[in-house]
């Protein structure tokens, strides 16, 4: 199985974006193990070292811990860190840089869509 990838970023930092996505949305939880190095190197198509550079990154950040002869397992709060850290980075970064497009394009407020959830809500 191979993934399209962006070519602007490097896979490795793609890799570590997917786990962190994965660790979100709850397809990996805290305390599971990793998939190995070379078994994501196989199913990907990628070299072991660009996954074990990913990996590396999850273990410099605090989100995963090595641990000898077993592999890498998600540590406890991991979650929750990262949605402090996500939210953080979207905050400070994603978002002021949507508001100055919305603002160079002068659009209203009013004339942005609403996701589906938020229709429901106030609809409901």
């Amino acid at each position: 199985m191979s993934l399209p990838w962006d070519q602007s970023t490097p896979i490795y930092q793609q890799l570590r974006d997917r786990t962190v996505a994965n660790i979100l949305d709850g397809e990996l939880n805290e305390g599971d193990l990793l998939p190995s190095v070379r078994q994501v190197a196989i199913d990907l198509q990628v070299n072991p070292i660009t996954v074990s550079k990913a990996y590396q990154i999850l273990v410099d950040e605090g989100l995963v811990a090595a641990e000898r002869g077993i592999g890498m397992r998600i540590k406890i709060g991991a979650k929750d860190q990262l949605l402090h850290d996500e939210r953080t980075r979207f905050l400070t970064t994603v978002w002021p840089q949507i508001v100055d497009q919305i603002q160079q394009l002068n659009l209203s407020w009013d004339e942005l869509p609403l996701p589906p959830s938020t229709k429901k809500a106030q609809n409901g």
